[in-house]
């Protein structure tokens, strides 16, 4: 009889070791979303069958693009359907400005099945900072932005000034603006606020060498002598300047 419960209970454990093995090859077998580097991200641009979507603006699209992107834009009430008209068995390759919006989407991509989605980390910012080709609307208007030497003139004001690189579509840069402002306005005697939208001067920050927003940077007699790159509090913000 103690034959036989050793033997029922070996059976036992048999199959459910092999109940586990089967579960961590359905664990394994998990849809991809991975976010890799601006140099992985363009040598998976030249596999078979790749799906490349910027996410951003149309505006932001006519400046500059990676070569065979479809621009279906995350915030327009056209990206659902956009999106359903691709493979979800095919690799989706996806991009934005510095990484946000386009994690957003390959987080979306992969709830609604799509088998395998890369993010470019960093965006066209890292894209930009390491020289990589970009194709252009021929017909789009738009102005180069601020130059280094615009740049540089606008430090020359005989205060100190603190420079928020910014966008339109950057929540934390949106939640940040009321508080700059209010701390500017308790210091507008010997500082002033200089703030730089990153769509609308994309050279000056690449020669800048910026690769991400928000980006704050404090000057005094025209030298840096602050940077803080992310979101940032009115506690942390006047702790880290001293002022």
């Amino acid at each position: 009889m103690r034959n036989i419960f050793y033997i029922t209970l070996l059976c036992l454990s048999a199959s459910l070791f092999s109940c586990q093995n089967q579960s961590a090859g359905v664990q394994d077998s998990n849809n991809v979303n991975a976010t890799i580097s601006v140099d992985e991200f363009e040598k998976k641009l030249s596999e078979k069958d790749i799906q490349l979507i910027d996410v951003r603006t149309p505006e932001e699209f006519n400046q500059g693009h990676l070569k065979g992107a479809l621009n279906y834009d995350i915030n327009s009430n056209r990206f659902q359907s956009q999106i359903s008209k691709l493979s979800k068995n095919k690799i989706v390759l996806v991009y934005c400005l510095s990484g946000g919006r386009s994690a957003a989407a390959s987080e979306l991509l992969v709830t609604q099945g799509f088998k395998e989605v890369y993010n470019m980390q960093g965006g066209i910012m890292k894209w930009n900072a390491a020289n990589k080709p970009l194709d252009k609307v021929t017909d789009s208007k738009t102005s180069p932005g601020l130059s280094v030497e615009d740049f540089n003139k606008m430090l020359e004001s005989g205060k100190m000034v603190l420079i928020d690189y910014n966008a339109k579509w950057c929540k934390p840069c949106l939640k940040m603006a009321p508080m700059l402002e209010m701390f500017i306005d308790k210091r507008k005697e010997k500082m002033i606020l200089i703030k730089i939208d990153a769509d609308e001067n994309k050279d000056l920050l690449k020669q800048k060498g910026i690769e991400s927003i928000p980006l704050l940077e404090l000057y005094k007699d025209g030298k840096i002598i602050w940077k803080h790159e992310g979101e940032i509090d009115e506690a942390t913000l006047i702790s880290e300047t001293k002022l």
